[in-house]
């Protein structure tokens, strides 16, 4: 499995922001974390040059490099990062370094100190998504980027595994089924369209391609998505919402939950899902589970799925140590 396959915790999306940058003359700072992939399109200029889906520095004339603070939309553990330098060819840094750092509370970007290299001065390619694994294992709130000495830079992604802090953090009402709170995809049938990650991502989906989305089927088969709930805990609501997928939302759905004994239980059985609707089922009966799968009958898309419960005492136990554990 691909560090990509992980979540961006700095995308915009998830709430992430450029809350610095020395210098962005050429293109403003908010692109790099922007959801969508970079575009170019060419003999388009503005006052300042041509126009960059990216960020971008003037060209130093001193000695020095050029900085970015991001600040996570997802605070956790990061596993790789991607410094893409689409249609930056002749203006592309040669060199970038990242740092991190985990800070409380809602410091300015100056007030931000205990920054470790999670990324040491690496080269960079043009016109590339340039992937670099991280093996840290603490959990962060800001990264730093670093160019040298100047140049742009299309996009910084920066994959990983949220870690809830669990001081902000209802232990019996919870959605056992979110990224911010921990829960992670395992495994799915088909992501030709989306992510599957999007489907337990937070707030609202804006649009249908903010949801997960599988290739038409043509055999007799149906489309799932496993994961691996925040912690152990009882679900007793299940919202599935077909919000924006009008054509193409599946016909009917089934959830089911297991414990670590691998179990498997029925949550709610094949229920008929209607077009860009938020639908919500009471569960009956109480089971502990520690993770769950969605199965959408035969195919189609879903904007989101929340498992809303409250976690049992181990449960508990173990989002808290994860948390205090990742503390740098």
């Amino acid at each position: 499995m691909s560090f990509q396959d992980s979540p961006d915790l700095a995308n915009r999306r998830f709430g992430g922001a450029v809350v610095w940058a020395n210098d962005e003359l050429f293109a403003e700072r908010e692109n790099l974390i922007k959801a969508s992939e970079p575009v170019f399109q060419p003999y388009t200029f503005g006052h300042k040059g041509q126009v960059y889906d990216g960020w971008e520095t003037r060209r130093r004339r001193e000695s020095g490099v050029d900085q970015a603070v991001v600040r996570l939309g997802m605070p956790g553990v990061i596993k790789g990062v991607v410094i893409d330098t689409a249609f930056f060819t002749g203006n592309y840094p040669p060199f970038a370094s990242v740092e991190a750092c985990s800070a409380d509370g809602y410091p300015s970007p100056e007030e931000l100190t205990g920054w470790t290299t999670v990324l040491p001065k690496s080269p960079l390619d043009g016109d590339t998504k340039n992937l670099f694994e991280v093996t840290d294992s603490r959990r962060y709130t800001h990264v730093r980027l670093t160019i040298y000495p100047d140049g742009g830079v299309a996009r910084l992604r920066v994959h990983g595994s949220p870690v809830a802090d669990p001081r902000f953090l209802n232990f019996d009402h919870l959605d056992l089924a979110a990224l911010e709170n921990g829960a992670e995809i395992a495994d799915c049938s088909n992501k030709f369209y989306s992510s599957p990650n999007n489907l337990i991502a937070p707030g609202p989906a804006a649009v249908m391609g903010e949801g997960w989305e599988t290739a038409r089927r043509r055999d007799d088969g149906n489309d799932w998505v496993s994961l691996r709930l925040a912690a152990k805990g009882i679900i007793r609501l299940v919202e599935l919402d077909t919000s924006h997928f009008k054509g193409n939302a599946p016909g009917w759905a089934t959830v089911s939950c297991a414990d670590a004994s691998g179990e498997w239980k029925q949550l709610l059985s094949r229920e008929r899902l209607q077009p860009d609707t938020r639908h919500l089922f009471r569960v009956t009966e109480e089971y502990e589970a520690t993770q769950a799968r969605l199965d959408v009958f035969p195919d189609g898309g879903m904007a989101r799925l929340r498992l809303w419960g409250s976690l049992t005492d181990e449960g508990r136990g173990l989002l808290v140590s994860r948390w205090e554990d990742r503390l740098p």
